[in-house]
């Protein structure tokens, strides 16, 4: 069994953040993401709103992240599955790849994934014309229709990203007004390749082997039209990655993990930052924030836990 002072669950911009503050303050850091490190910032085309860096691909900003955690002495393992965990004990441990960490806290940063509109249509055409992911799949679709589903900044700000491939744009969103912030909706209607269908719902994904075309649906007449689209990008939010934790710690009925103001959890020991716990922004900026948090909170809880000891 390898100690640690701290284990860190998900490597996205909480997790490196509290990596980068535990390691720096001499704290033995694992980190550990089931997928690649980044979380879904990697999949982010463009920032422009995280201070000091101008604007830059979220691949390069998570990819200095993970450098400086790693240059202050954090273990950082990737695609790396928890096999099995118990953070409800004093000395918490976890089994990854036939090998067993143990920590006296914890922090999960576990984020999100792509919230789907659970079609089955859907389910079987994703990886086929359908996508989460702009900066993956954009240039597969250079000179072709295609349409984005949802109307947060998300949404508008892939479509508009999207235009460097695509001939024409869709967005298709169920209200009649945006949730964006208006800049992100004055870029998207600015641009000439970028048409609106508003108080609509995708029904089904038409297409084979691969998308041929999308069934939408009026919310105010029930009408139904069929779009042409080679594409579909699919951007409508996330739902918090925390089901396994669902018996170690409390969570809201959405999923997201309850916190106090420190970021503790209902388990001594086991703290939560970004998009997975339960809070009402998720940015970039509001991640670092939670990481830098959740690192001086265990940090506290590990000085009182030593004088206990």
């Amino acid at each position: 069994m390898t100690e640690f002072d701290v284990i860190i669950i998900g490597a996205g911009p909480a997790g490196l953040t509290a990596g980068i503050y535990l390691a720096r303050a001499k704290q033995r850091v694992l980190i550990v993401d089931q997928a690649t490190i980044g979380g879904q910032v990697i999949l982010t085309h463009a920032v422009a709103n995280y201070p000091g860096v101008g604007e830059v691909s979220g691949y390069q900003l998570v990819t200095t992240m993970r450098k400086q955690a790693e240059q202050f002495g954090c273990k950082i393992m990737s695609n790396t599955p928890i096999t099995e965990f118990n953070f409800k004990e004093n000395s918490k441990y976890l089994a990854a790849k036939g090998e067993t960490y143990c920590a006296k806290a914890v922090i999960l940063a576990v984020g999100g994934e792509p919230r789907t509109l659970g079609l089955e249509s859907e389910k079987r055409l994703r990886g086929r014309g359908i996508s989460y992911c702009a900066t993956c799949d954009g240039d597969f679709f250079t000179d072709q229709e295609i349409v984005v589903i949802g109307g947060g900044n998300s949404a508008l700000e892939e479509a508009v990203s999207l235009t460097k491939y695509a001939s024409k744009v869709t967005i298709i969103h169920q209200f009649d007004h945006f949730q964006a912030y208006p800049h992100a909706v004055e870029e998207a209607k600015a641009n000439p390749k970028i048409n609106f269908i508003m108080e609509s719902e995708v029904v089904e994904f038409l297409g084979n082997e691969t998308l041929a075309a999308v069934r939408i649906k009026s919310k105010k007449d029930s009408k139904e039209t069929i779009i042409p689209a080679s594409g579909a990008f699919i951007f409508i939010g996330y739902t918090p990655t925390t089901n396994r934790f669902a018996d170690c710690v409390s969570l809201t009925k959405s999923g997201e993990i309850i916190v106090d103001e420190n970021l503790a959890s209902s388990v001594p020991g086991v703290f939560a930052a970004g998009d997975a716990r339960k809070k009402r922004y998720r940015q970039i900026t509001t991640a670092v924030s939670d990481g830098t948090i959740a690192a001086l909170s265990a940090m506290e809880y590990l000085a009182v836990w030593k004088k206990e000891e």
